[in-house]
């Protein structure tokens, strides 16, 4: 059965590359960004690599009315929504008393809000029909701040919340419409390049880093499977670990590491640096899916593949287990 499916932040990094896995597939798409040229660009990939149809929306996902009215769009050309990812996002890159209100404002409509206003437009639809998939793109900085971005952690921990009040609400109600939460480590994505920042150094994402690639194979695995929730990468589990155990001592590694960690060597301009916090970074050139790390950015994941190879692993540790518990008994006879 074809699928139509809804992707936010779809006009680059790991929306485009989530995109691009359904294309294979040959979904139809509708593909929910701002900037023009990234949209433009990942709407002729999407056909090359085999899409049904492709459908493109300028929208800002703070603008729930603009939201809703592609998703009613979709409806109404193709019957349905199966599928809905929320990725689009924004971040400031500072110490909190250095990011504005009006800033901490956008960052958490675009991140937090725009979430909200993909899941309740996406919800009109699958609630009415009885069924469907809602994945929202959160990260390991849902459940553990780090230093520098405080409004972005604020948002994907806000997100995190509303996930799990939903969660319960549609199971008591909607148990047919799914809803799963993929917990990203660093990815290399072209945010670095147009992160709003007030950092001497250019931003990076805390290695180790990994490839948009990777980060959209565990998101449609789980949109297919309709899990509750999939940490991807070894730094997630590490992250989540850490602070459920030692939360002060990763205060303290934090302050020490957090700064420098989150920048390379390569100074920058404030006076030429363009970010995309209110204006999109692709509007006019393609910026495509990959950000600047790809010597660094990994491909694999032995951490996501136990995550994706659970049932065969259990059934494999109670062979083990049986054997093990054969060899006690025929010992003892």
């Amino acid at each position: 059965m074809t699928q139509t499916v809804v992707v936010t932040g779809a006009s680059a990094g790991v929306g485009r590359a989530v995109a691009h896995a359904y294309a294979a597939r040959g979904a139809r798409l509708a593909l929910l960004a701002r900037g023009e040229a990234g949209l433009v660009a990942a709407e002729r990939e999407c056909r090359l690599r085999g899409a049904t149809d492709v459908r493109v929306y300028r929208v800002d996902v703070a603008d729930a009315g603009a939201v809703q009215q592609a998703a009613d769009d979709v409806v109404h050309r193709w019957g349905g929504i199966d599928v809905w990812i929320n990725n689009a996002m924004a971040s400031v890159f500072a110490p909190a008393w250095e990011i504005p209100a009006r800033e901490f404002r956008r960052v958490t409509e675009v991140t937090y809000l725009g979430t909200v206003h993909g899941t309740l437009a996406a919800l009109r639809h699958m609630r009415a029909h009885g069924r469907g998939t809602i994945v929202q793109v959160g990260s390991a900085l849902a459940y553990r701040g780090i230093p520098l971005q405080s409004a972005y952690c604020a948002s994907k921990h806000a997100v995190q919340g509303f996930n799990d009040s939903l969660r319960a609400e549609l199971l008591h109600d909607c148990p047919g419409v799914k809803l799963s939460m993929v917990q990203l480590p660093a990815v290399n994505t072209p945010q670095f390049s147009w992160v709003r920042t007030r950092l001497p150094r250019h931003p990076q994402p805390v290695p180790p880093i990994f490839t948009p690639e990777l980060a959209a194979r565990a998101i449609v695995w789980a949109a297919d499977r309709g899990t509750r929730e999939l940490n991807v990468g070894g730094p997630t589990w590490q992250a989540r670990v850490g602070d459920a155990l030692f939360p002060g001592l990763l205060d303290r590694k934090l302050a020490r590491d957090g700064y420098d960690s989150q920048q390379t060597g390569e100074k920058i301009d404030p006076a030429t640096w363009r970010d995309n916090l209110d204006h999109p970074g692709d509007a006019d050139t393609d910026r495509g899916t990959a950000g600047v790390f790809r010597e660094q950015a990994r491909d694999r994941s032995a951490a996501l593949w136990v995550g994706t190879h659970k049932p065969a692993l259990s059934g494999v540790a109670i062979a083990v287990a049986a054997l093990a518990l054969s060899a006690v008994a025929r010992r003892r006879r």
